[in-house]
């Protein structure tokens, strides 16, 4: 019996990292908001890596014609410079802009974020600036496709992805409110934003093999993880699909007044 419970929680845990990573609600904060609430307790660092790992397959599924394309279009313009693949190499070049602040910030400020920020009053406090920022941008209209982007808008994007380091700030929330804050389109802002996720999540997971390989937790628990990874793709891949339709219509405000209402509830109640 027990044992069945430890399978049910890992499949819990795996569809509710699945189910927040997509959404700007900050996955990461509601894991440290979880671990408080019902004092869980997650052996090494493995799992981590699996569910993240999980999330990425699923963005890969949910964009492959997108990434199929890039790179098509990427190596056509390199070999023969036609104009019309010159809007695809350039994006691709913009993603790789995106992602050096994340890397560079996310080496020096690892031990900070980790030691200092990982609690759940600055969860609480993070959530409300996530909240507030999705509230600012909820009936913006951006101009800019993805022929039109810049360098500047690239960093941008970037240095707002860096910020999502700290737990209560969303990944895709800071991205797509800074994409949609330079201009971009609302479709060219949630492909910017997840393709962005992509580099990133594949560097953290290729760089954590030695994690894993080291992880002393790992063989006793090696089903809990792999079924908290299968959920997390199923999770990640409705959840995101979910989102794209949600941006689509314009219905952001509700994970606003989401954020606002977890970040008082946890400032006032919890932490």
């Amino acid at each position: 019996m027990s044992d069945l419970l430890l399978l049910l929680k890992y499949v819990f845990l795996g569809l509710f990292q699945g189910v927040t990573e997509p959404i700007p609600i900050s996955s990461s904060g509601h894991l440290v908001i979880l671990r408080e609430l019902v004092n869980l307790e997650i052996r090494g660092l493995s799992f981590e890596i699996f569910v993240n790992f999980g999330s990425l397959i699923a963005v890969l599924l949910v964009y492959r014609n997108d990434i199929i394309r890039l790179i098509q279009n990427g190596f056509r313009f390199i070999a023969t410079r036609e104009q019309d693949a010159k809007s695809d190499f350039q994006f691709i070049l913009f993603l790789v802009v995106a992602t050096i602040p994340t890397g560079i910030l996310g080496i020096l400020l690892e031990d900070i974020i980790s030691d200092q920020l990982s609690t759940v009053r600055v969860v609480g406090i993070t959530l409300l600036i996530t909240g507030v920022a999705l509230w600012i941008i909820r009936n913006l209209q951006g101009r800019k496709n993805d022929s039109q982007l810049t360098v500047k808008d690239a960093l941008i994007v970037g240095l707002a992805q860096s910020a999502a380091l700290v737990p209560g700030i969303s990944r895709s929330g800071a991205t797509i409110v800074a994409a949609m804050l330079v201009g971009m389109k609302k479709e060219t802002a949630l492909r910017f934003s997840f393709l962005l996720y992509i580099p990133v999540s594949l560097g953290i997971s290729i760089l954590s093999i030695g994690d894993i390989i080291n992880d002393e937790h790992f063989d006793a628990y090696t089903i809990p993880y792999l079924l908290a990874f299968m959920a997390s793709i199923v999770a990640s891949f409705f959840a995101l699909k979910w989102f794209i339709n949600i941006m689509a219509r314009g219905n952001l405000k509700y994970f606003s007044f989401y954020c606002l209402i977890v970040g008082l509830i946890v400032i006032f109640f919890i932490a």
